[in-house]
């Protein structure tokens, strides 16, 4: 899979998504950018919620389970511009047990980004060695 980010103007970014999606990345204005996208780290936040939503509902559909109209709430915690923590509310409202809500609860922890985020990810970076048009 292949993202890529090409700049627009200030920190505005342009990012295509492997298999056709796209989107705009920006900073805040109070950060120096327009404002004309989510930040990066808030598109994280959406990474994660999204992706926990995703892995609670593939689970609970193959067991049966009803999870209703299921929200997952992330708030994050910054410190300067670092995310330093996120904490990730499930929002179940079908007709769920204790120990179905429980599961769902360990298996919402399973999702590849939260995987990803709690440090089972290596990040290599390299420069393509391409001169400046």
């Amino acid at each position: 899979m292949r993202v890529v980010a090409r700049r627009r103007e200030g920190f505005a970014h342009d990012v295509e998504i492997e298999g056709g999606h796209s989107l705009v990345a920006d900073e805040p204005e109070g950060a120096g950018g327009t404002d004309l996208g989510p930040s990066p780290t808030r598109l994280l936040a959406a990474s994660l919620a999204s992706c926990t939503a995703i892995t609670v509902e593939m689970y609970a559909d193959r067991k049966g389970w009803d999870v209703g109209d299921l929200e997952v709430e992330v708030e994050t915690s910054y410190e300067g511009p670092v995310p330093t923590q996120f904490d990730v509310t499930l929002k179940l409202k079908g007709d769920l047990d204790p120990a179905q809500i429980e599961r769902l609860l360990v298996i919402a922890g399973k999702c590849p980004v939260h995987k990803a985020l709690a440090g089972e990810t290596t990040v290599n970076i390299t420069d393509s060695a391409e001169p400046a048009t």
